[in-house]
């Protein structure tokens, strides 16, 4: 059960149902609950946001799955780059000046 109360919007009351075949006690369900939306929002939210993973419609053979670790390589080397700009902002900057691109490859690669 979630209650969200977002600004100028009233307030909502949503049900989550979670199927395991695990016994589990309450908390250790909420614990693994909150664990498995701690790994969505620290890597697949910023994957999507930032690369817009959601969005890729490349779904052959093993193209998907190649694509995803192109895309975790390029999010820990920008992760890397020690300048405090947001994700997108970094690629934007990669994109636009080759330098920029330089020293995101040597943070991710360690020289």
């Amino acid at each position: 059960m979630g209650y969200r109360q977002e600004k100028d919007k009233p307030a909502t009351l949503e049900y989550r149902y979670y199927i395991s075949s695990a016994v589990l006690t309450e908390a250790s369900l909420a614990e693994a609950v909150r664990s498995h939306w701690s790994i969505e929002n620290s890597l697949h939210w910023v994957l999507d946001a930032t690369m817009q993973e959601d969005n890729c419609q490349i779904y052959r053979d093993n193209a998907a799955q190649n694509i995803a670790i192109l895309r975790h390589i390029s999010l820990n080397l920008l992760r890397a780059e020690p300048t405090k700009l947001s994700i997108k902002l970094k690629r934007k900057r990669a994109w636009m000046k080759t330098d920029f691109l330089e020293r995101i490859l040597n943070a991710g690669f360690g020289r």
